[in-house]
């Protein structure tokens, strides 16, 4: 059987004590087992009725496995062994999981930065196919990678459609689109399952497996890991990590995640996006917060934090107070959070499947991009840095004044969220700000790339306590890249969506500065030698 373990200090520990006994009292394990859709109140019904799939996603995807092989297979007799996955929030995070975890590679591109995306379409055209996922088919960033890789293939006078696999739910425009297009092949993901769930559904499988991961076995270990979470039982692990995570009175509503032995590369941000999306809503919500052993938030221990670390199975954690550990393997993991993030949504009184502020922004930078607006002048420029923010900048002149200012908004039970809207491949060093800022505030802080995270965290972003400020990232381009059949560029997106997201933040009452970066190099050793010095 799959290994699992879980153990829990302090409130959580007091948690799991308080509410696992109703729980299982409750048959909650069970009734998310046989798809009970009323779990989670009369309001959830509608949406959860549907969105139950995952459950049973392990056994329903079994028959994927031989079409995936044999695909694989194809393409490399043909030379094709560089996989680019085009895919946004849970469409991309999970196959980037696994595949770091077992070692081999898959280009995830998820961004509509134009630098990252010349940069994935420059490489090794020759030996690439791409696989294109999307539940709708609709969402605008997979699209327009698309589009750019179909030029890009017949360019170097291959036949496009020979190199493009879809992803996408049955009965969606892009399957339709796609079978039509001729595309060699085109997977049907379960309708039954939202993305941030999708782990071990086609859109886990396919990207994963045609990388080389051995798919057969992760659905192997899943449905093992199912048997153990399907029992009605105290020593459940699952309702006990609900528990720890929705269950702690007064709640702990910032849950800081760290990697801690576990040897799965990534998973952290996978479960941030399937927490922050499920439960951030209604004005209610866990902020998940990424974190490393020695951040600001594992040794400060602030009434309002709750830290899980991610362990290997056979691991013996040395817990601090107000501490769990999970351990498990990848397939185990990945079940386990979904089982409970779905135990803690039915604590917290909220629809775990939905995700009804997610679309504000989307609609926000269709806006922007129909209307082509003037940008916004900045406030004043220093150095490599050009400053946007609102009335509550006040006189601030500096960049550190700017920043200053916005991290007063915050409030003893507040969270700061760094958004970088740039290429994460190549600055990957801006993430360092994120420990610093959380040093230097006293308070949990998140560190999200845009435009992805728009489709995983910034659901709690609008929809969960309205006590988060933000520090928006942004940068000039040295390259643009056109996106074939559409009047806009990937820079125009980015900038975009950039936008949209600051503008529907403030309309909700959220605080936002936004630093745009002229120079990307020099932007970002100004911000990261700024935030430094307020550190110290």
């Amino acid at each position: 059987m799959s290994a699992l373990t879980f153990d829990a200090t302090g409130a959580a520990r007091e948690a799991v004590e308080s509410r696992v006994p109703q729980l299982a009292a409750d048959n909650v394990a069970s009734r998310i087992f046989a798809k009970d859709h009323t779990l989670w109140g009369k309001d959830a019904e509608e949406e959860s009725a549907k969105r139950l799939g995952w459950i049973e996603a392990a056994s329903v995807s079994q028959p994927l496995v031989a079409d995936i092989v044999r695909l694989r297979d194809e393409l490399r007799a043909e030379g094709v062994d560089r996989i680019v996955l085009c895919g946004m929030g849970g469409s991309s995070l999970a196959p980037e999981v696994i595949t770091a975890t077992v070692g081999v590679p898959l280009v995830v591109l998820d961004s509509t930065d134009p630098e990252q995306v010349s940069a994935a379409l420059s490489e090794r055209i020759e030996a690439t196919a791409i696989v294109v996922s999307s539940k709708s088919g609709s969402t605008v960033e997979t699209d327009s990678q698309r589009r750019a890789f179909e030029a890009a293939f017949e360019a170097a006078g291959i036949e496009a459609k020979q190199r493009i696999v879809v992803v996408t739910d049955p009965g969606s425009p892009l399957e339709a689109a796609s079978r039509e297009a001729g595309y060699r092949a085109v997977f049907n993901a379960d309708p039954n399952v939202g993305g941030r769930y999708s782990a071990l559904t086609a859109f886990g499988l396919v990207p994963s497996g045609l990388a080389g991961v051995d798919i057969q076995a992760l659905l192997d270990e899943a449905e093992e890991a199912a048997e153990l979470l399907r029992e009605d039982s105290e020593d459940n692990i699952g309702l006990q990590l609900g528990a720890a995570l929705g269950g702690t009175s007064p709640l702990r509503d910032k849950i800081v995640i760290v990697e801690d032995g576990s040897g799965i590369n990534g998973f952290a941000d996978w479960a941030e996006q399937l927490i922050a999306e499920s439960t951030g809503k209604l004005g209610k919500g866990i902020l998940p917060v990424v974190a490393s052993v020695t951040s600001p938030e594992v040794t400060e221990d602030a009434d309002d934090v709750l830290v899980v670390r991610l362990v290997s199975a056979d691991a013996e954690p040395v817990l601090g107070p107000n501490q769990a550990a999970v351990g498990g393997t990848l397939a185990t993991q990945m079940l386990v959070w979904e089982f409970a993030t779905a135990v803690a949504g039915r604590l917290l009184g909220i629809n775990p499947f939905d995700q009804p502020d997610v679309e504000a922004a989307k609609a926000a930078a269709r806006g922007l991009l129909d209307a082509r607006p003037e940008p916004t002048p900045a406030n004043f420029t220093e150095g490599a840095i050009e400053v946007r923010g609102g009335d509550w900048l006040g006189g601030a002149a500096t960049v550190e004044e700017a920043v200053k200012a916005l991290l007063s908004q915050l409030t003893p039970t507040g969270y700061l969220s760094v958004q970088a809207y740039l290429d994460r491949l190549a600055y990957p060093q801006l993430e360092g700000v994120r420990d610093l800022f959380a040093k230097a505030t006293g308070r949990p802080t998140t560190f999200g790339w845009g435009p992805r995270f728009l489709h995983s965290t910034g659901q709690y972003h609008k929809g969960g306590p309205a006590v988060g400020v933000f520090l928006q990232v942004t940068a000039s381009a040295s390259k643009d890249v056109e996106i074939p059949g559409r009047p806009f560029t990937f820079a125009q997106l980015i900038e975009a969506q950039a936008a949209g997201d600051a503008q529907v933040l403030a309309e909700h009452g959220r605080p936002v500065l936004r630093l745009h970066l002229t120079d990307r190099d020099a932007g970002v050793q100004q911000l990261t030698d700024l935030v430094s010095a307020l550190a110290r």
